[in-house]
């Protein structure tokens, strides 16, 4: 073989090791990047949903950074102190949780001739007693009310007239026509589907147990029925949260079987939006077939407010809204960085942990500021958050350039570069809030149903959950029983103008006669049986 053959030889082998080599780089990278999904997705499936850690004392440092630097030795007076204390708190705990209680009094009282003393014969008086509480429990109960109108003529006129008056007695119309239905009936099958989460099919054996036959598809029909009545207040509410100045939005999946042109394994969304921290709270549920930003165009028409999100780029398509982003979601990301290196491997120093140390700073204030006003919030944030959030625009470059964007740690540096603008937006007004937590909670109550109930069979059906959703979430959030604002709302919805305002407010969860109303009801007088003997 000749001098040149040799030479040319040589470059094709060296060429193919560097071929050699680059292939083998890449598939490395994507080993690894197929053995950090994989450890997240059983995470996602078996671990504990808290990003909360509790490894090696290195991580724990970390993440408990304030209990680590706590004294574990304090002096034993100081305990001492402690536990008497929390002695005097369980006891007050318990007068707590009964004080809201309706209390039947039985008191047990010697007969007057056995109130006589043993030693010298003489009266007895009562000297003090001794108080037992114990809770009883009411089960479910169903009874009938049996609505008789008595009809009345004229004796008279009856026989000497060609016409009778006839007058029947008045009484309230029924909430569904030639139905059993009733107020306190439609209120408790919502309230056990949309908040304790019980399938219709179920409450079905439910009420069987109670003692009454009522079959699924006719709690199904009452469903649908009492939706369509609730619509006035989920439209007055939909047009009140486009006139707020700060919104949440978040969505999840739905399936829905029966949609027209789609498969039964479609996924379709439903999309919520709520009010932030300002004014009562205002939850509007949206079912929409797909996860499109014109679904939140569509929602949103015109809304120019500050509107707070993760990361999902359909919000964008809300041109005249400022997005605000989400520190929970950057954080998130570095925890998934963190879960996968090796448990021993981890370290204060490592650049996910450092990252979720520097964005705990951020919270730390923010917990502060929880009942500051919003002035005061936005004087602090420029104070002492601005220098924190520039650190860690200063960290995220430099570190930007030392790791692979398709890794989970690059991952996470990526999305909080690509996030920036709408991440530091919350420096900018003490009305916003750090990340979208407010929204990620109240869609929860959602898919914790959707886990139970599994699907949606129609489209109606649908949007009619995204109705009765959006009315008991936000009774929920003003502080009322869902069940007992729902009967409130039943009773007097046919009396209402769905064309007037103002007659729909009166209904409203947050209307102060409301609220006093329910507080009524749900107030206690204690009961106090007559003196007795003890049974």
């Amino acid at each position: 073989m000749t001098r040149a053959e040799l030479i040319v030889e040589r470059e094709q082998l060296l060429s193919r090791n560097q071929h050699l080599e680059t292939r083998n780089h890449e598939l490395e990278t994507q080993n690894q990047w197929l053995k950090e999904q994989f450890k997240l997705a059983r995470h996602r499936q078996f671990g504990s949903s808290s990003e909360k850690m509790s490894s090696s004392p290195q991580t724990e440092l970390v993440f408990n950074e304030a209990e680590a630097t706590v004294d574990s030795a304090p002096e034993l007076v100081e305990t001492e102190k402690i536990t008497y204390t929390r002695r005097r708190k369980s006891v007050g705990h318990r007068e707590e949780i009964l004080a809201d209680l309706p209390t039947e009094t039985i008191e047990y009282r010697l007969p007057e001739e056995e109130q006589v003393c043993s030693n010298c014969g003489g009266d007895m008086h009562e000297m003090s007693t001794q108080v037992r509480d114990e809770l009883i429990i009411i089960p479910a109960q169903v009874k009938v009310n049996r609505h008789v109108r008595y009809i009345y003529s004229c004796r008279h006129c009856d026989k000497n007239e060609i016409n009778t008056p006839i007058l029947t007695a008045p009484a309230p119309a029924p909430l569904i026509p030639k139905s059993l239905a009733s107020a306190s009936a439609v209120a408790y099958i919502m309230s056990q589907k949309f908040v304790e989460s019980m399938p219709l099919y179920r409450q079905e054996k439910h009420f069987e147990r109670l003692g009454i036959e009522l079959p699924r598809q006719n709690l199904s029909n009452w469903m649908v029925k009492g939706g369509e009545m609730l619509e006035p207040l989920y439209d007055r509410m939909h047009e009140m949260l486009l006139d707020l100045d700060v919104l949440h939005a978040d969505e999840t999946t739905l399936q829905v079987l029966n949609e027209p042109g789609r498969s039964a394994q479609s996924k379709s969304y439903m999309w919520l939006y709520r009010s932030g921290r300002d004014g009562p709270p205002i939850l509007c549920y949206d079912y929409q077939m797909g996860r499109d930003g014109k679904y939140a165009v569509e929602f949103l028409p015109g809304y120019s407010g500050y509107l707070q999100v993760d990361g999902y780029a359909g919000y964008h398509d809300v041109k005249e809204a400022t997005l605000v982003g989400c520190w929970a979601h950057a954080r998130r990301k570095f925890f998934d960085a963190l879960l996968v290196v090796p448990e021993k491997s981890r370290s204060p120093e490592l650049a996910s942990s450092v990252a979720i140390a520097k964005i705990k700073k951020l919270y730390e204030i923010e917990e502060e500021l929880r009942d500051a006003t919003c002035e005061e919030r936005l004087a602090v944030r420029k104070e002492r958050s601005k220098p924190l959030v520039d650190d860690f625009k200063e960290w995220l470059e430099s570190e930007s350039k030392l790791v692979l964007p398709k890794c989970a740690l690059g991952k996470a540096l990526t999305y909080c570069r690509n996030q920036w603008p709408k991440l530091i937006r919350f420096l900018d007004d003490g009305r916003l809030e750090i990340d979208n937590n407010r929204a990620e909670r109240s869609i929860k109550p959602f898919v914790i149903g959707r886990k139970n109930w599994l699907f949606a069979n129609t489209p109606s059906g649908a949007k009619t959950s995204a109705v009765i959703y959006s009315v008991v979430e936000t009774a929920k959030e003003n502080g009322l029983n869902p069940f007992d604002y729902l009967k409130f709302v039943f009773e007097r919805i046919k009396r209402i103008d769905p064309a007037d305002p103002a007659t729909v407010d009166e209904l409203m969860p947050w209307d102060e006669n409301v609220q006093a109303e329910l507080r009524i009801r749900q107030s206690h007088t204690p009961i106090d049986t007559p003196h007795g003997h003890p049974p």
